[in-house]
């Protein structure tokens, strides 16, 4: 591992799957551009999460940008931190912004953005989206790349 990243990273070491998203530990990284604003992009097309009522999974795809400040995400604490969820319930909402949140916390990013393309529950699709702010000016802003949901139609 690089002699400039921190010494306790979860990476590229063994991690246990943490029990809870509150167990999780997400783990961030020294930004190697902090002058310049651009966009990371994670997408997660397999996100689950519980029911909270019914126990039941519920399904998603998550797009996450952020125009990083002096800190990134490390992927693989990203990685456990949403697996986690698998045995977590939570209504999409809940869901969807306790990750947002939790890393504009951990990050303190110029600007993030996380969309949550919900399957349908009940027979209606629940998208749900949050953003810190503004996204800085004249930065390239890619769509999400997730069509709204149309079912059969």
């Amino acid at each position: 591992m690089s002699d400039t990243l921190p010494p306790d990273l979860q990476l590229g070491r063994p991690t246990a799957q943490p029990s809870s998203p509150a167990a999780a530990r997400l783990d961030r990284v020294p930004n190697p551009h902090p002058d310049t604003d651009y966009v990371a992009r994670f997408t997660a097309p397999e996100f689950t999460s519980l029911c909270p009522v019914t126990g039941q999974p519920d399904f998603a795809i998550l797009v996450i940008d952020y125009v990083p400040g002096d800190w990134l995400v490390e992927s693989k604490s990203l990685k456990l931190y949403l697996t986690s969820f698998r045995d977590h319930g939570a209504f999409h909402e809940g869901c969807t912004i306790d990750i947002g949140k939790r890393l504009a916390g951990l990050l303190e990013p110029r600007w993030l953005r996380i969309g949550g393309y919900w399957y349908p529950r009940g027979g209606i699709p629940i998208d749900v989206f949050w953003q810190t702010g503004a996204p800085p000016a004249n930065l390239w802003l890619p769509d999400p790349g997730v069509a709204p949901y149309r079912g059969r139609g």
